[in-house]
């Protein structure tokens, strides 16, 4: 039973449905750890060529300067996707739903917290600094 393709009757068509949709590392019923290393292993190995390549990309004349921004975000969320799928298991299987939502339930506190500090100080700058009036 290798396959995994089902007939649909409604459609006609087949559907896909993988039983083994797991993240590299994650744990199965009989617990292979030479494979775990090796996946952890790899994650490292990944993220540690992310970070040089970010200190490269700052330090050197490989990207034009007005990029180096875009290309350190570009590559900090590469860092991310690699810390989500080979450290946290992170997957789109249906095993992970509430691991995803808590996820997406943690970015937005943190992009409301942070957006709404940012707005806070802008104002607090905008109505204390009193506009001239300390100004010689």
């Amino acid at each position: 039973m290798s396959d995994t393709r089902t007939q649909d009757s409604g459609s006609g068509g087949l559907d896909e449905t993988p039983q083994d949709d797991k993240a590299p590392g994650s744990r199965s019923a009989e617990h292979d750890i030479p494979a775990a290393l090796r996946s952890y292993a790899i994650g490292f190995g990944l993220a540690a060529m992310l970070t040089a390549a970010s200190f490269y990309v700052a330090t050197s004349d490989l990207v034009w300067e007005p990029g180096i921004p875009v290309a350190l975000v570009a590559l900090a969320i590469g860092q991310m996707g690699v810390h989500l799928v080979f450290f946290l298991h992170i997957t789109t299987g249906p095993d992970n739903t509430n691991n995803v939502l808590a996820l997406a339930f943690g970015v937005l506190i943190v992009g409301l917290v942070l957006i709404g500090s940012l707005w806070i100080m802008n104002h607090l700058d905008h109505n204390l600094m009193g506009h001239g009036l300390m100004q010689p």
